[in-house]
């Protein structure tokens, strides 16, 4: 008997799904409303609001949102038509590629239409089934979608674990040479859930061990890392050992689209082998000539960044101060560390937004080990001083809380509100 294909979703709506009933709206698929920014507005209250990823502040500043406006008046919202290899392109396009490649220290640039479907993309067309990927276990779901592609051998290493890496790249080694492939090295500039920066620099030296190239993911680094801003690798001192270099225009740009760069012999075979580019529409005059004003800006106008760390450092310092633990972060990401259930984790950021108009992100089972309570903020160039500071108290009242059993107490005995 064939069983209907509906009746797992039926039954099983997963690990995150099952809670749908409870959290839709509130705690997931929030419905933010007002000016982007720290200051917004939520089911009708004013909110102070650490879950951007506007590292920048360019999102609502008034020269993106002139430029955005003035390109929208002259081209609209679909030009160009079509798949960009065949009839979508335009000197701007190229521009952008241009400068990105410069400002990232390559030769070459391609430009994607999103992040996530262009790292799939990228993995695909970089390997063979004769290839063998090796990854970090903790890497973003759209490596890890991308590696699932692979009809070839992977293995995953310890997250920035320097001893499973060289066991897994001699694994690789060994496997490589029976099949006569080669071997795909993948991690992030920067990890976007805890923090860390991978660990750039001992990966590229491995290199003068081990025959591999370098994909790096440096979404949260790029605009954020490095003298110039140019990310991780920059900021590590290793850029030049980063073979493929990829980042998104969705945080520090405030935009959407992203882009890969590399040697000029490997982006033209991207170009001609990008299943989510040559498939495609290209990327809206908005977001490409929008684009060319943002990099602009953040070359000129290292202000953006200045303040952004001053701001990291006030609120993570402040954090550290007060014993809170925010795990060995080094970049603008800000984790907390708490112990608590779902049910706790529910009332408390219930709590928090009600109660003390502090709106951030909350990640608990499975994404991290049951009884942890990750609350992941991101500080911006458009926070202030006064909003670190009335972050801090907050979060002083809602650890007592937490601690003494008040939450715990309320998840037990109620519901949480969410209406």
């Amino acid at each position: 008997m064939v069983k209907d294909l509906f009746e797992r979703i039926q039954n099983n709506k997963g690990p995150l799904g099952k809670w749908a009933s409870q959290a839709e709206g509130y705690y997931v698929f929030p419905k933010l409303e007002g000016d982007l920014g720290p200051r917004m507005q939520f089911h009708g209250k004013d909110i102070l609001n650490w879950s951007l990823n506007d590292y920048l502040g360019l999102a609502n500043h008034p020269e993106v949102r002139k430029i955005d406006a003035e390109v929208a008046a002259q081209y609209g919202a679909a030009y160009p038509m079509g798949a960009r290899m065949m009839s979508g392109h335009t000197k701007y396009h190229e521009q952008l590629e241009k400068e990105l490649a410069e400002f990232v220290m390559k030769e070459s640039a391609y430009l994607l239409n999103f992040g996530y479907q262009g790292m799939v993309s990228i993995i695909d067309a970089l390997v063979t089934k004769n290839d063998i990927i090796v990854y970090d276990v903790d890497s973003h779901a759209c490596i890890i979608d991308g590696v699932r592609l692979h009809m070839g051998k992977r293995f995953t290493y310890k997250h920035n674990d320097l001893e499973s890496m060289e066991k897994n790249l001699q694994r690789a080694t060994k496997m490589a040479e029976e099949t006569g492939g080669g071997i795909l090295f993948i991690t992030e500039g920067v990890f976007g859930m805890r923090g860390q920066q991978g660990k750039l620099k001992e990966i590229v030296e491995m290199k003068k061990k081990y025959n591999f190239r370098l994909l790096v993911d440096d979404a949260h680094g790029f605009g954020t890392l490095g003298k110039t801003g140019a990310g991780a690798g920059e900021e590590q001192g290793c850029q030049d050992g980063i073979d493929v270099y990829f980042s998104t225009f969705a945080k520090s740009m405030a935009n959407i689209g992203a882009f890969v760069a590399a040697d000029k012999d490997v982006i033209d075979y991207l170009k001609y082998n990008l299943r989510s580019q040559m498939f495609a529409k290209a990327l809206p005059m908005i977001q490409t000539i929008g684009s060319l004003k943002r990099l602009q800006m953040l070359r000129t106008m290292p202000v953006l960044k200045d303040k952004l760390w001053e701001n990291v450092n006030a609120l993570q310092n402040g954090l550290k101060e007060k014993g809170f633990d925010i795990g060995d972060t080094n970049t603008c990401v800000t984790p907390v560390y708490l112990e608590g259930s779902i049910p706790e984790a529910m009332v408390m950021v219930n709590d928090l937004r009600e109660n003390y108009g502090i709106f951030l992100s909350i990640v608990v089972y499975p994404v991290i080990p049951k009884g942890i309570i990750l609350l992941r903020m991101i500080p911006t160039a458009s926070h202030t001083i006064a909003d670190i500071n009335e972050t801090l108290a907050a979060f002083e009242a809602i650890r007592e809380k937490l601690e003494n059993g008040t939450y715990k107490q309320i998840a037990e005995k109620t519901t949480v509100d969410v209406s």
